[in-house]
């Protein structure tokens, strides 16, 4: 079995509801047995939640986006029966000019205190923002989660492994880049689908079942047998999900 750990399928402005569909039994064939869809807002989240309820598991999360921290004037509340398996994605993007980098430390602090109080994992999105990411953290001792879609230094990638417990996702960016590899005990698979298309698909809409692709590569890559990459990626993803 395989594992997509951050997928958005459930999005509608990239998936039709046949497409979607479709998509989910492809996925299946190629054994990519459970999927995690990503919340980005709280409209976003509810549409996540609402998808996974259509299909056995398909799960969902409940997380806004740093670039959507200048358009949240208070966190919503997250509804007390809702049951994400995690709160994200959140985090922090420097990538683009104009962000606000005080709101967005801000949401970012009040969605790792919501975490805590669900006792639940955070998907994380860091862009060009590791300075400001560790010290965050620190206040939050304990806290466990994913570093998604990991496309920073060897320096960063290894305090991410020596200063924290965190996971670190490994999706179709990092078969067509010079990108660092964490090692096996601490990678989940994902795919960003649509985006990040792995080779040798890249130029076509990405899905769950392109994790396959991941998991080949991954296994060239490490020189390890594949059927390890998908023991051990299945365990860390159940563990950090509690699947």
């Amino acid at each position: 079995m395989l594992i997509d750990s951050h997928s958005h399928l459930h999005d509608k402005e990239f998936f039709s509801a046949k497409e979607a569909k479709e998509a989910l039994i492809r996925a299946r064939e190629k054994g990519v047995l459970k999927i995690v869809c990503i919340g980005t807002s709280h409209a976003d989240s509810l549409a996540a939640q609402e998808f996974a309820k259509s299909y056995n598991d398909v799960y969902w999360t409940y997380g806004i986006h740093p670039e959507n921290a200048g358009c949240v004037d208070d966190l919503m509340t997250l509804a007390s029966d809702a049951r994400p398996v995690a709160i994200g994605e959140v985090g922090l993007d420097y990538h683009y000019d104009g962000y606000d980098r005080g709101a967005q430390i801000r949401l970012f602090e009040q969605m790792l205190q919501l975490a805590r109080e669900r006792d639940l994992p955070l998907s994380f999105h860091v862009r060009e923002a590791f300075d400001d990411f560790f010290p965050v953290i620190q206040n939050f001792p304990g806290v466990r989660g994913v570093v998604h879609s990991f496309s920073d230094n060897k320096k960063n990638l290894k305090r991410i492994l020596n200063e924290t417990n965190f996971y670190v996702g490994v999706n179709g960016m990092a078969t067509y880049s010079t990108l660092p590899t964490p090692p096996l005990d601490r990678i989940l698979l994902e795919t960003d689908a649509p985006f990040l298309t792995p080779a040798p698909f890249r130029g076509e809409k990405n899905e769950s079942g392109f994790i396959r692709e991941i998991a080949l590569w991954l296994s060239e890559k490490l020189e390890v047998d594949f059927g390890l990459v998908e023991k051990e990626t299945t365990k860390n993803a159940c563990e950090l999900f509690k699947f």
